[in-house]
């Protein structure tokens, strides 16, 4: 199962997440997120948007490689993958 990690500012609006090492099993990106959403309603949607496809200012790498297909979210996952999802802040 692929071990996924987020980004502390998430924590903000899932707070479940926060203090949990999350498995999930799932060939490629788009099913990891689509199982995410399933424990976590909601997380989908603010990863994405409503095509499905990345937001702009969302990142998810996978070991030390940032994700390729930010449209259909196809990159494969292996069984040991890490995968990173955070999300770009910016401010002034």
């Amino acid at each position: 199962m692929a071990r996924v990690s987020f980004a502390r500012h998430l924590y903000r609006f899932f707070p479940g997440l926060e203090g949990q090492e999350v498995h999930v099993a799932a060939g490629n990106v788009a099913e990891l997120l689509r199982e995410l959403d399933r424990r976590w309603p909601g997380f989908a949607l603010y990863i994405t948007d409503e095509h499905g496809s990345l937001r702009q200012h969302v990142n998810i790498f996978v070991g030390e490689e940032m994700v390729v297909d930010r449209r259909h979210l196809s990159d494969r996952l292996k069984e040991d993958s890490h995968v990173y999802i955070m999300q770009a802040l910016s401010g002034g």
